[in-house]
């Protein structure tokens, strides 16, 4: 659901290396690293920063576009559940004070489970999640070999 395909450039001016990575859906985001793999691995938290931003602005997320034959990144779990608590707002006009009511508990920790740098504990989350109507199933899914982590 929130696999982002990114654009990895390949630094071109005399003695540069590395790779610079980009999000076509994400202009806010954007990372580099040493090689491949490292810059995939950065863009995990680039992406998160990125999203973070239409979080704290309030506004809608931005959908991924097809990836064609592109890498593609995703946030970590954590901030998963935090982005899909955020949709579900979104899409039922919920306020953060109306989250604080269905959820019992208090603004700051409203603030905490939407904060995707705040590690919050999964069973808050699911249990979020479970309230706003969703339940969660986990697949999960072998890397192909050389792909990286972040792939």
């Amino acid at each position: 659901m929130y696999d982002y395909p990114v654009k990895l450039t390949k630094a071109s001016g005399k003695g540069e290396k590395g790779y610079t990575v980009t999000f076509p859906d994400v202009p806010e985001a954007i990372t580099e690293g040493d090689d491949k793999a490292e810059a995939l691995e950065n863009a995990v938290e680039a992406l998160e920063v990125g999203l973070s931003f239409y979080v704290d602005a309030g506004k809608p997320l931005p959908r991924p576009s097809a990836a064609h034959g592109r890498p593609t990144v995703r946030p970590r779990l954590i901030a998963a559940f935090k982005l899909l608590i955020y949709s579900q707002m979104q899409v039922r006009h919920i306020r953060k004070s109306d989250l604080k009511k269905l959820l019992s508990i208090s603004s700051t920790a409203v603030e905490r489970l939407l904060d995707l740098n705040h590690d919050s504990r999964l069973d808050h989350l699911e249990n979020a999640l479970r309230l706003l109507g969703n339940d969660i199933d986990i697949k999960l899914r072998r890397h192909h070999e050389g792909m990286g982590a972040a792939v």
